[in-house]
């Protein structure tokens, strides 16, 4: 059963709507036990529902993932763990509605990113700053580019620099913002999505992800080599990671 604690999941809408909610605030870390949690929660969808709204407990999001559990020593599990929810969630049956607010980062913004449809309430921050502790963000340097398109992505991968909801959308990250997000997102599923087939829905889910799940899925792996078998084993992450939870400024190696 998933870990109540963390993620809490409920029928809504008379079974048409699965809500999927993270409940650890202020941060929402996407530690293991969140991230096993979430993957129960979005997989075994009921024939009769027709979509998934994942949004969170708190003023934001998510901060991404927790800091400790991405040293060098201690990344594999969790980084291949998360990968796992990744293709699950780009599995789902169903589409998957995320519902964003605050901060949205680094591993939060990989989350919302492998959903169909984001919404953004104004005030939320959206950016993959892993650059910036020396590292990189794996899933969202193949979603972004899907999402935003090559450049528009590269500007937020190579740089951490983090945009708030507006320019979020104007480049596509997002596909609305509101001043209630939540609000907005319900309102749109009923008005659009609630009294489709469920069967046809799922046809349709296939079809849409179809393109980019073909472009994504074989090159998680590669990803996943590239920062484990090759960025871990450089000097620069753990002293991110060091700097982060010293709060100073890293101290970087020259490139091997």
């Amino acid at each position: 059963m998933a870990d109540m604690e963390r993620v809490r999941r409920w029928e809504d809408e008379s079974g048409r709507l699965i809500r999927v909610r993270l409940g650890t605030p202020p941060g929402n870390l996407l530690d293991r036990r969140l991230v096993a949690a979430l993957h129960e929660a979005v997989t075994d969808i009921p024939p009769g529902a027709l979509a998934v709204l994942l949004d969170a407990d708190g003023a934001h999001f998510s901060y991404g993932a927790s800091i400790p559990e991405h040293a060098p020593d201690v990344v594999g599990p969790a980084l291949r763990e998360f990968h796992e929810l990744i293709r699950a969630m780009l599995g789902c049956p169903v589409p998957l509605v995320a519902v964003v607010s605050g901060r949205c980062l680094g591993g939060g913004l990989e989350l919302a990113a492998a959903c169909d449809v984001i919404f953004a309430a104004r005030d939320a921050q959206l950016g993959t700053p892993e650059v910036r502790l020396g590292a990189f963000a794996p899933v969202a340097s193949l979603l972004l580019p899907e999402r935003m398109g090559a450049g528009a992505a590269a500007d937020l991968l190579l740089s951490g620099r983090i945009i708030g909801a507006e320019e979020a959308l104007r480049r596509g990250l997002v596909q609305h913002v509101d001043d209630d997000a939540e609000v907005a997102a319900l309102a749109w599923l009923r008005d659009h999505v609630l009294a489709l087939s469920p069967t046809s829905t799922r046809f349709a889910v296939r079809a849409a992800r179809l393109a980019m799940a073909r472009r994504v899925l074989p090159l998680l792996d590669d990803v996943e080599r590239l920062y484990l078998d090759g960025l871990m084993r450089t000097e620069d992450p753990a002293e991110g990671v060091r700097a982060f939870l010293e709060k100073r400024p890293p101290m970087w190696s020259a490139p091997h």
